[in-house]
C-alpha cells in the first residue's frame, strides 16, 4: 500500500515563473520563461516515490539533482500518491474507486495550482502500468465540468500538453485478453496472498477488465488534444517458474496517427526506473519531456484563450435562457 498520498513536490525548478511574460509573444518565448508541470503517477500496488526508485541503489530518478532535474531546471515535478492495491482496481468496487482516484488527482491538482498561482501552466503527465488509466479517467472528468460553479475543474484538461504512458494497457478489445493482461500485472505487481483464492482473483479480474476498458473508450475522443507516448516492455517479467510479458506491444504501444512510440529495455516493474544518466532508455524518455516542455507553452496559452471563449458562450447562453 502507498505511503506516500496525494501530490508530493520533488523538485521546483530554480526559475518559478508562473505565466508567460506578459510582454512577449508565447512563439517566442525561451524554455527559461516558463514553469512547466511534470506529473508523475505510479500503478498497481506502487508509491509516490518508490514506484521511481531503484531497488539497489535507491536511486529517485524524478527528484535526484544530477537525473530529471538536471534537464528540466525550469519545472516543477510532482508526483501523485494514492491506494492502489489491487482491489481498488480490480474488486467489486472498483469502477468507482477509479473514478475516486481520478476525481482526487483532478482536485488535487487544481488545488495546488490554485495556492501557487500557477493555474495557466501547462501539464506533462508520465504514468506507470495502471496509473495511465487513473490518469485517463481524470482528464475525461476534467473535459466535462464546464458548467458554471464547477468550471475550475476543467483547467486540467486545457492545461495538459501531454502524456508519457510506461506499460499501459491501451487495447483489449478482446476482454479475455485484457482480463489475463491484467492477471498478469497483479501477479508481477502484487504479494500473492492480496487474494484468497483463484476464483475470487479471476472473478474481480473480469469485471475489472470490463471498467479498464470503458475508461480507454471514454478517452479515445479526448487523444487529439495531446501529445502522446506509448513505451512499452522489451524484457520479459521472472514469475518465478516462468517468464513472459507483462502488457504486449501491442496493447501498450497502439499504432496510432500523431501518437509516438518506444520500447524500453526492461521489465513491467523495472521500465519506470534508472539507474543513471547513461542508464537504457533514460536519454529517451528525458528527450520526450524536454521537447514536450519546449513546445508546451505557446500551445497551452493558445488553447486557454479558446477555452476561455467557449466558457464566456456557455455562461452567455445560460443567461439568455434565464430571461426566455
Amino acid at each position: 500500500m502507498a505511503s506516500h498520498y496525494g501530490i508530493q513536490e520533488v523538485f521546483r525548478g530554480d526559475n518559478p515563473v508562473v505565466e508567460l511574460r506578459k510582454n512577449r509573444n508565447p512563439s517566442q518565448s525561451r524554455p527559461a520563461d516558463v514553469v512547466n508541470s511534470i506529473v508523475a503517477v505510479h500503478g498497481l500496488n506502487g508509491d509516490a516515490i518508490q514506484t521511481w526508485t531503484t531497488n539497489k541503489t535507491e536511486k529517485f530518478w524524478l527528484g535526484d539533482p544530477e537525473m530529471l532535474p538536471k534537464n528540466m531546471s525550469n519545472a516543477r515535478i510532482l508526483s501523485f500518491g494514492y491506494d492502489a492495491s489491487a482491489t481498488a482496481f480490480f474488486g467489486r468496487t472498483s469502477s468507482d474507486t477509479i473514478l475516486q482516484h481520478a476525481h482526487t488527482l483532478v482536485a488535487e491538482l487544481v488545488a495546488d495550482r490554485q495556492l501557487e498561482g500557477a493555474v495557466n501552466r501547462p501539464i506533462i503527465f508520465i504514468c506507470h502500468s495502471l496509473g495511465g488509466i487513473v490518469v485517463k479517467r481524470a482528464l475525461a472528468y476534467s473535459a466535462s465540468r464546464t458548467s458554471k460553479l464547477i468550471q475550475h475543474l476543467h483547467s486540467i484538461f486545457v492545461s495538459t500538453y501531454a502524456i508519457l504512458f510506461l506499460g499501459t494497457p491501451h487495447q483489449g478489445s478482446n476482454m479475455a485478453k485484457l482480463a489475463s493482461t491484467s492477471r498478469k500485472i497483479v501477479d508481477a505487481m502484487v504479494p500473492s496472498k492480496a487474494f484468497d483464492t483463484d476464483g475470487q482473483l479471476l472473478e474481480a479480474l473480469q469485471e475489472g477488465s470490463e471498467i479498464l476498458q470503458n475508461v480507454t473508450d471514454m478517452f479515445a475522443p479526448l487523444m487529439k488534444n495531446f501529445r502522446i507516448y506509448f513505451f512499452w516492455e522489451q524484457q520479459k517479467t521472472d514469475f518465478g517458474t516462468t517468464r513472459k510479458y507483462v502488457v504486449k506491444e501491442h496493447s501498450a504501444a497502439p499504432i496510432l496517427d500523431d501518437t509516438e512510440r518506444a520500447g524500453l529495455p526492461y521489465d513491467h516493474r523495472g521500465m519506470c526506473r534508472f539507474e543513471s544518466r547513461t542508464a537504457p532508455g533514460y536519454r529517451l524518455v528525458v528527450a520526450a519531456l524536454m521537447t514536450y516542455t519546449l513546445n508546451a507553452p505557446s500551445t497551452i496559452t493558445q488553447r486557454w484563450v479558446s477555452a476561455t471563449e467557449m466558457l464566456k458562450a456557455k455562461r452567455d447562453t445560460e443567461a439568455a435562457e434565464l430571461l426566455q
